[in-house]
């Protein structure tokens, strides 16, 4: 066997691992793996079809900037769907500073009453540095919480809050 069928069969090797790895996390992160709607609860249902197609529009807060006041923010989510026992998966175009991409974000739901609120506590994200701890809640056609972006130049952190609307009126 030569060396060009060696490094052929090593790439084919490091091509399939990569495939497998990026099959392995997708799995883990729930994507293509959603609950039958069936077995939700109601309060579970009327999330799930609540936030279909719509826009997160509002502002956030950073502390220690009072002086300018709240930033505007906008979150597209093209749909939520529950992919575990307190897991939803959330597919939304994320925008922060120049990343810009639609990604399956999975997340803890916990609810407060009839209230569901995302949960994450030093959470990375792909593509994004450091890590992400917030409290974001959701009801009726509002959202609200706290945030934190912990990366090596520092930890930053504040409020968000905001409406939910149809994506086409966003």
């Amino acid at each position: 066997m030569g060396s060009g069928s060696i490094v052929k069969i090593v790439a084919g090797a490091a091509v399939l691992a990569v495939a497998l790895g990026v099959g392995w996390l997708l799995g883990r992160a729930g994507v293509g793996q959603e609950v039958p709607v069936a077995s939700l609860t109601e309060l579970e249902r009327e999330f799930a079809e609540r936030m279909q197609q719509v826009v997160l529009v509002g502002n956030f807060t950073v502390d220690g900037r009072e002086t300018g006041g709240a930033s505007p923010e906008r979150y597209e989510i093209a749909s939520v769907a529950k992919v575990g026992d307190d897991t939803w998966r959330f597919d939304v175009r994320m925008v922060y500073g120049s990343f810009d991409a639609t990604l399956p974000v999975v997340v803890p739901i916990v609810w407060a009453g009839d209230t569901p609120m995302v949960s994450i506590t030093d959470f990375g994200i792909p593509g994004l540095d450091g890590t992400f701890t917030a409290r974001v809640f959701f009801y009726e056609d509002r959202y609200g919480g706290s945030w934190e972006h912990a990366m090596e130049r520092g930890v930053f952190g504040g409020l968000m809050y905001g409406h939910i609307e149809p994506m086409a009126a966003g």
